[in-house]
């Protein structure tokens, strides 16, 4: 036996067409730097962490399965027959968990309940005008990216999940890939989550480009006495608004009741549910949805010529719904006489509570005195809303 053949990875690494083994390389060490990038925090850590760990060992760990083709020890996405299903997943480690929570959208849901725990509705029953007004500008990237990659020459189901990265929310783009382009979920999550990190470091300087410092730094005068929320009220609502849109959109009903039933749980002070859903399928959801993005950026899937498509079309559709949003802070900047601060308009972006602290963060670089985390968070759950309602619209005309 040849030295190199006892280690497997490397002799059969070079077996491969140059161009799979120079994108091999280049993926081992993009998994270097994102874990390094998400232990400085300038990256999302929950997720980047094992998504780089994963990219790298996905793309190191390549042997000779059966019939000489090329595979892994980890994950095969790809798998399309029952009995190969049934047999890989007692072979590949992370089988069992793609497919039992990733190809059903069952991760999605888990995220979305932990979303629901974490979000208070009582921002949006607050300003509910302002918050929908501002969430509804902020689709402006999910809207217009869907002709763009029309004409990019994509299928009406890839150019709607692909358009829908523009919600910036991430288990949207998966329900969404799932139900309108299987065939290229892959590519359309990992491009929605590493752009989706993205977020923190591009959207202040679309900020800064929008909006001059002087409005930047608006101080939001409410003239009317602020009216306190009640945990009824939040609940009442929930409830409410959880059957209607099961009711118009069933096909994204597994989202609406996921994202409402967290909330319910946080307003009737359930504790024990609330720590298991937080502390439990949050975390559970967010680790293991990392690992597995990472996990799928294999060389050889990745080598698709439509990943570049999706590449130009994500930053396009999140760059776009930054500027619708920031559309709507202005809109309503004009209708309350200028006592508004535009910059509200980003968090209609729905990377909850990313974009909110984004706007907060910046308008307080100007103007320590300025707070405006109250709009900012209502536009904000106001955009998990209807981005789901957008998304439920492209399933409902294109499935």
């Amino acid at each position: 036996m040849k030295i190199i053949e006892l280690f497997q990875g490397i002799s059969t690494m070079f077996q491969q067409e140059p161009k799979v083994v120079i994108l091999r390389i280049v993926l081992i060490f993009l998994g270097f730097l994102l874990v390094y990038l998400g232990k400085k925090g300038t990256l999302e850590p929950l997720i980047m962490i094992p998504m780089g760990l994963g990219m790298s060992a996905v793309n190191a760990g390549v042997l000779f399965m059966e019939n000489n083709q090329v595979g892994n020890l980890i994950i095969n996405p790809l798998l399309t027959t029952t009995d190969d299903l049934m047999k890989y997943m007692q072979i590949n480690f992370l089988q069992p968990i793609y497919t039992l929570t990733f190809s059903n959208g069952l991760i999605a849901c888990l995220v979305f309940m932990g979303i629901g725990i974490l979000c208070d509705i009582g921002y949006v029953l607050a300003h509910p005008f302002i918050s929908m007004t501002i969430a509804l500008f902020a689709e402006l990237g999910t809207i217009a990216t869907f002709p763009i990659a029309k004409l990019m020459g994509l299928s009406d189901g890839a150019a709607a999940a692909a358009s829908i990265i523009g919600g910036a929310d991430g288990p949207m783009v998966l329900f969404a890939a799932l139900k309108l382009a299987p065939e290229y979920f892959v590519p359309i999550s990992i491009v929605a989550y590493l752009y989706l990190s993205l977020t923190y470091g591009g959207y202040p300087y679309l900020i800064k480009l929008l909006i001059p410092k002087d409005i930047r730094g608006q101080v939001i005068v409410d003239k009317k006495p602020k009216h306190n929320i009640t945990s009824s009220e939040k609940l009442i609502f929930a409830v409410i608004a959880n059957a209607l849109l099961c009711l118009l959109f069933p096909v994204a009903s597994p989202l609406f009741l996921s994202f409402f039933i967290g909330i319910v749980i946080r307003e009737s002070e359930i504790s024990k549910y609330v720590k298991l859903i937080e502390d439990g399928f949050l975390y559970f959801a967010t680790f293991f949805l990392g690992l597995m993005l990472g996990v799928l950026c294999d060389a050889s899937t990745l080598l698709n010529p439509v990943v570049l498509k999706l590449l130009v079309l994500g930053i396009v559709a999140l760059t776009l719904s930054g500027i619708g949003g920031i559309l709507g802070g202005y809109v309503i900047y004009l209708l309350r006489g200028k006592n508004f601060n535009p910059v509200v308009g980003i968090a209609g972006v729905s990377c909850v509570p990313s974009t909110a602290k984004v706007a907060q963060k910046e308008v307080q670089k100007v103007n320590k005195c300025a707070f405006i985390l109250d709009y900012a968070l209502g536009a904000n759950i106001c955009g998990v809303i209807t981005t789901a309602i957008l998304t439920a619209i492209y399933v409902t005309l294109l499935q």
